[in-house]
């Protein structure tokens, strides 16, 4: 048995190794193309028509603010068409009905469109309105953002060849203070939006449009097959395709567009669901094409690692439980050649770390306070390991669900009048007493590791203990708090 444990730890952590140390190639690349910059056509005529989509699902509190900022946006209003794309079913309609009209009675080109049903969910929506868009350019803003006037001067600028398809901008955090929640949130998504897409831009691998935030060519899109409803990542599937035909993408590290994280637990677990089970079903999709299709191999190995490295989370939950009866084993027999070699996969945990500094360091003055939360957000990762690894799994196995959308929330509302109705009654899921199970489960790691005096050993039985029982803490405070 104890042979079995320790081979098994050995593996998981063998596969996470692989995928955190990733974090390495990262800044290689990035100080070798971290002066590049994007090339823009600084002579821009405005003469290019455009369509701006608004897909909405039941976003009453948000809505307001979005099109009044689409409709600040500054570009000749004959030029610009703008989509309202509601599928919702409560209160938000009537209330778009009322801003579109307004709207309209001061000269705008804008529609609220109204589909039967969420066939295709978000990607349905996309796809319906792009069917009767007059726009060559489609500009795509989810309801919690806050485009900037300035949004289309900028961004047409770097449509400056005919094969660039699509336009990103990075996401800033209009609520990144609210919360400790939303904190370790926008560490975690800075290194995304900071390093990986601006590296993987510069030295010339796949990047993905972001769902929003950004502008597509509309012959891009639909020369990549058009939005397609067969995934919960419809923007990750169509970049990929996209790229694959040989368009090109241009990602804007300098240029932002804010919007809001989600403040409440439970709808940050479903986004988190919605973005792992998605990259595992864009993976089975399009892999297979990406290394039929003629793009370098090293293009081809490192779209496998983008699409592949969310199998990541069912092994960090199986090292989590494995954590504890190696505790145990250590202490039982002579096993010291085993643990000095696994003294090495600290590599991993100082890639991470070097990752997420250099995301901190590169766009923040007080990155140092920043980054004191990247305990915090490892243990986070570690305590959404049984979320997470539910989605890896539903996407392996074909297990089709709903797009679950985020539930938004002004920022500068009265959060507890809002909060009242935004706040749905959610069941208690299995998966909360899992996370429950596991939090009392790893508290005896750390109970075992002082006991042991296993000091190296204890930061990680902590921060699984800690990470576990945040998340089913406050899984449970928000399932209660409107009882």
């Amino acid at each position: 048995m104890d042979d079995f444990v320790l081979v098994s730890y050995f593996i998981s952590l063998s596969i996470l190794f692989i995928f955190a140390s990733h974090g390495f190639i990262m800044l290689f690349y990035h100080n070798k193309y971290g002066q590049k910059q994007p090339q823009e056509n600084r002579e821009l005529k405005e003469d290019k028509k455009v369509t701006i989509q608004l897909p909405l699902y039941n976003e009453l509190f948000v809505v307001e603010r979005l099109i009044n900022c689409v409709c600040a946006i500054d570009y000749p209003k004959e030029l610009l068409e703008i989509q309202v794309l509601d599928d919702s079913t409560d209160e938000t309609t009537a209330l778009v009905a009322k801003l579109v009209a307004e709207k309209q009675s001061l000269g705008f080109d804008i529609k609220q469109i109204r589909r039967s049903s969420r066939e295709g969910f978000k990607a349905g929506a996309l796809l319906e309105g792009l069917k009767i868009a007059k726009g060559d350019y489609v500009a795509i803003f989810d309801a919690d953002f806050m485009p900037k006037p300035n949004f289309l001067k900028k961004t047409l600028k770097y449509f400056n060849k005919p094969n660039v398809g699509m336009v990103q901008t990075r996401w800033d955090h209009a609520n990144s203070e609210a919360s400790l929640l939303t904190k370790v949130q926008a560490l975690a998504l800075d290194g995304h939006f900071v390093i990986e897409q601006s590296v993987r831009n510069k030295a010339g691998f796949f990047i993905t449009f972001n769902g929003t935030g950004g502008i597509w060519k509309k012959a891009c899109i639909e020369d990549a097959g058009n939005w397609q409803g067969d995934t919960l990542a419809e923007d990750l599937d169509l970049s990929y395709r996209a790229q694959i035909k040989g368009w090109k993408f241009v990602y804007l590290r300098d240029y932002t567009t804010p919007a809001e994280l989600p403040d409440e637990i439970n709808a940050l677990k479903a986004q988190q669901f919605r973005w792992t089970k998605g990259h595992i079903e864009t993976a089975k999709k399009l892999l297979p094409q990406v290394w039929k299709s003629d793009v370098p191999l090293r293009i081809k190995l490192q779209c496998t690692f983008h699409l592949s490295s969310n199998l990541a989370f069912p092994f960090i939950l199986l090292a989590g439980i494995l954590n504890v009866p190696l505790i145990f084993i250590k202490n039982s027999g002579p096993h010291d050649a085993f643990f000095n070699l696994m003294s090495i996969f600290i590599l991993a945990f100082i890639s991470s770390f070097m990752f997420y500094l250099y995301s901190q360091k590169d766009i923040h003055t007080d990155w140092r306070k920043k980054i004191a939360l990247f305990p915090l957000f490892m243990a986070g990762s570690m305590g959404f390991a049984v979320n997470n690894s539910r989605a890896v799994v539903e996407g392996l196995l074909n297990r089709k669900s709903e797009f679950v959308r985020t539930p938004k929330i002004k920022a500068d509302s009265e959060k507890e009048s809002v909060k009242e109705n935004y706040s749905v009654k959610r069941k208690i899921g299995t998966t909360v007493y899992v996370e429950l199970i596991l939090a009392a489960y790893c508290l005896v790691g750390v109970i075992a590791s002082i006991y042991f005096m296993e000091i190296a050993a204890l930061p990680f039985h902590l921060m699984f203990f800690l990470g576990f029982t945040f998340v089913s803490s406050m899984s449970l405070k928000s399932a209660y708090a409107r009882k």
